[in-house]
């Protein structure tokens, strides 16, 4: 998701509560006949290098309403927000890869990719319920994890690159960055290790500290699986955001 735009949707978000709410290799054996000679040797035929697909056959690899029934999602939405944050910048060059992930751009040398975007549903108050359960329902709802979800697909060994390049950016950046997007500048005051995921062929999971001003911060959610030649990464923000466990478990099933 834009920079900017998660960092006006949790300012609006938490404005509104305080107000509110006080990641085999083979043997080959010699020929052991005795008639057997050197220039008869066969060598195993070069596995076909993998190719990446386009960005219509990445989109077709990404979650959708289907796979996540207790999620609203919606693909226009982060298609949207991938192209209006096109134009961002960051002012150190090794956070590069982390900003571009973070709105849905493509990282490394993809080929394609395929994006989405996720909210869990709100849960409604009875129709009985007093005022006040009704309008905790309410913020519960507005306050909820939102997450972008990517999914980038690459020739040979590219996934596996730029998985690792974005572990590289997170360690450079643990110190922090900002990215200006449309005159608006975001600052993360950190980036550190997130709770463990085991998924795909490898993972990694980072939280990002958003300066909000006033003193105010908000812990958004960074995660990458790679999966064979596919780089799955979520970015999750909200004001009181979660790691999206059931949107990460969903979109590495469907990778198969």
């Amino acid at each position: 998701m834009r920079n900017a735009l998660v960092r006006r949707t949790v300012l609006t978000a938490s404005a509104v509560s305080l107000t509110l709410l006080a990641t085999a290799c083979g043997s080959d054996k010699a020929d052991t006949k005795a008639d057997a000679k050197p220039s008869e040797a066969v060598s195993s035929p070069a596995a076909p290098a993998v190719k990446g697909k386009t960005d219509a056959e990445a989109t077709a690899l990404v979650v959708t309403q289907a796979d996540l029934p207790d999620q609203i999602v919606s693909a226009e939405g982060a298609a949207k927000a991938a192209t209006e944050s096109a134009g961002a910048t960051v002012d150190k060059a090794e956070c590069k890869p982390l900003m571009q992930a973070q709105s849905g751009q493509k990282v490394g040398t993809a080929t394609g990719i395929g994006r989405t975007t996720t909210k869990a549903k709100p849960k409604e108050a009875a129709a009985d319920a007093s005022p006040e359960d009704k309008l905790k329902a309410g913020l519960e709802a507005l306050g909820a994890t939102q997450t972008l979800v990517s999914v980038g697909s690459y020739d040979a060994k590219g996934a596996e690159e730029a998985f690792a390049a974005l572990k590289t950016a997170a360690a450079a950046c643990s110190g922090g960055y900002t990215v200006t997007e449309g005159g608006e500048k975001v600052k993360y005051l950190d980036v550190k290790p997130g709770a463990a995921v085991t998924a795909g062929d490898e993972a990694a999971a980072f939280t990002l500290t958003m300066d909000l001003d006033d003193g105010e911060k908000s812990a958004n959610h960074f995660v990458i699986v790679r999966k064979g030649n596919a780089l799955a990464t979520f970015y999750a923000f909200g004001v009181t955001a979660e790691q999206p466990k059931t949107v990460i478990d969903a979109q590495v099933k469907k990778l198969g």
